[in-house]
């Protein structure tokens, strides 16, 4: 596997990076209470997390890392004016330009996790400019379409297929592109359209998306290999939201088990195939999410009440 494939892999478009793990900037180590907090954190001892997260901060009030830690720990239990009351100290304390804007997506991600697709673009919008500050044509597209998925995902069409297009565009500005990295950003973006028309109820259109989706996987293996996973994701996201149960239980199951959101879709697939027994296994699964990322920021809240 190449050094680009790779890093497709760990850029890839679902979202997978803790936020709260990003770091300062330079010069600006976290400290070993917020390490240690953030490991308790990814074990879901939420409460342990947020205990050694404060403790650190009565030592370090201003720390940009325990800030952005606590409000992470914060957002998982639901509490997000708290939360983004660290994400506020955090921006204001911010050493760094590059340190600032990683405080504001954290706070783009906070807003996310109540289903606020306004307040999360008009942070991912700093986020994004930050980027265009830095000629970051990849890093544009990523924001973009962080704030997109978001949008999606509560039902905001419109701004997903704006902010989509966006990332879309951003992206294939990078000089010196790689052609793999020109059929990644075309995949995405026929992904999204595809993911947009069945929302809005257009079968056919996203069969059309879904077509051009895989003829570009086909034509390129190289990005293939790192994408691959996402396309029955896709097809059964295609098939629930127009109807399909039973195909999108086959397709969603073959697509990444370990992603909230897809849990949490699988948990919805079963509940329209009234197995409500398999459902409730899904959602514990999504309710156990502890990223602080899109998936997480739909499935985390969205099962936890279901399961109550």
């Amino acid at each position: 596997m190449g050094a680009f494939t790779k890093h497709l892999i760990v850029t890839a478009f679902l979202g997978a990076v803790l936020l709260s793990a990003q770091p300062q900037g330079k010069g600006a180590p976290q400290s070993d209470t917020v390490r240690q907090g953030q490991q308790l954190l990814r074990q879901g001892k939420i409460d342990e997390a947020l205990a050694l997260f404060r403790q650190e901060l009565e030592k370090s009030p201003d720390s940009v890392a325990a800030n952005n830690a606590a409000g992470t720990a914060l957002d998982l239990l639901g509490r997000g004016a708290d939360a983004r009351r660290h994400f506020t100290k955090a921006i204001d304390a911010a050493a760094s330009p590059q340190a600032k804007a990683m405080a504001q997506r954290a706070m783009a991600m906070s807003y996310a996790f109540e289903g606020d697709c306004a307040n999360t673009v008009k942070f991912e919008q700093q986020v994004f400019d930050f980027y265009v500050s830095t000629a970051d044509f990849y890093q544009q597209g990523e924001i973009a379409d962080e704030a997109a998925r978001v949008c999606i995902d509560y039902g905001d069409l419109d701004a997903a297929e704006r902010w989509y297009r966006t990332g879309h565009q951003a992206g294939l500005q990078q000089k010196d592109i790689p052609p793999e990295r020109v059929s990644l950003w075309n995949f995405r973006w026929e992904h999204a359209q595809a993911r947009i028309a069945a929302r809005r109820g257009r079968k056919a259109e996203a069969a059309q998306h879904i077509a051009a989706a895989k003829a570009l996987l086909e034509k390129d293996p190289k990005m293939a290999e790192a994408q691959a996973v996402f396309f029955p994701y896709l097809t059964g996201y295609v098939a629930f939201y127009t109807g399909d149960f039973p195909t999108a239980l086959q397709d969603l199951l073959k697509a990444n088990q370990n992603d909230p959101f897809i849990q949490c879709l699988i948990g919805q697939t079963y509940e329209k195939l009234n197995d409500k027994e398999k459902a409730m296994e899904y959602y514990r699964k999504a309710a156990a999410a502890t990223a602080h990322n899109p998936p997480a920021a739909f499935a985390r809240p969205f099962a936890r009440r279901k399961l109550v």
